[in-house]
């Protein structure tokens, strides 16, 4: 999958509009903003087995924002995931990564748009792809460690390339994040380099931080997952923080369809 950019545009004959850069938002500012904002533009993003679109987004200011937005009438039917649950997962995702204070997860809400209800996530401008990517995404960087991690514990079956990002800021993202916290074993990745590694200290901190929290985290995720994949969650968390290794995986099994 390519990499997406956006700009704005205005009616035609006027000049491309920026979004708002003028300060960064809170968390609190960017989820009331994706809550709230009229839509004034959307465009059906032209890949992917899901309807996606890039939307635009007038906050009550005037100001300009991009924003991705996957609609539940727009999710293809699958075998191994419940209908109509994807969009849902889009926004677990970014409670978990939340709750574990890693803020690798575009800010995501549920809310209902033009093609009704789904997800809605901040847009993330990408770094101009280079040589040098397959190098970076291949290197056991810490923040590419992160992602990794992250991963396994949301039970992440898709975890292709062109769903890693970094930001203008070289800031690590993961984004697309509809196949996952299934309660049966589904990673699927392109990221294998810690395959039977030490996970770091630091990490293995968090993991223990957001289980002792465990009540607050399946009250966080009981709109958005089953109980028996809450439970799924936990039981991966409580495995990695006994093992702190990251486990074996099978070449026939734990890779993404499509690959790239």
């Amino acid at each position: 999958m390519p990499d997406l950019f956006l700009d704005l545009h205005r009616d035609k004959g006027e000049d491309p509009a920026a979004p708002d850069t003028s300060r960064l938002l809170t968390g609190a500012e960017e989820r009331d903003l994706l809550r709230t904002a009229r839509f004034t533009e959307t465009k059906l993003i032209p890949w992917g087995s899901n309807y996606s679109f890039a939307v635009a987004l007038q906050s009550s200011s005037g100001a300009d924002h991009l924003a991705i937005y996957k609609p539940r009438r727009g999710e293809a039917p699958l075998h191994d995931f419940p209908d109509g649950t994807l969009y849902l997962r889009e926004h677990a995702a970014f409670l978990l990564s939340e709750a574990l204070d890693w803020n690798i997860v575009p800010t995501t809400v549920v809310r209902d748009g033009p093609h009704g209800i789904g997800s809605l996530q901040r847009y993330i401008e990408p770094m101009p792809g280079t040589d040098e990517d397959h190098h970076f995404w291949g290197a056991c960087a810490p923040d590419v460690e992160r992602l990794v991690l992250f991963d396994h514990v949301a039970n992440n079956a898709d975890r292709k390339i062109g769903h890693c990002l970094r930001d203008r800021n070289g800031k690590v993202w993961g984004i697309d994040h509809g196949l996952t916290f299934n309660r049966y074993p589904k990673l699927r990745t392109v990221l294998w380099q810690f395959v039977g590694s030490s996970i770091s200290p630091s990490l293995l901190s968090d993991l223990r931080r957001a289980l002792a929290d465990e009540q607050q985290l399946r009250e966080n995720l009981r709109s958005c997952l089953a109980t028996a994949e809450i439970d799924a969650l936990i039981g991966r968390i409580e495995r990695l923080i006994a093992t702190e290794t990251y486990p074996p995986l099978n070449p026939r099994r734990n890779v993404p369809y499509g690959w790239w």
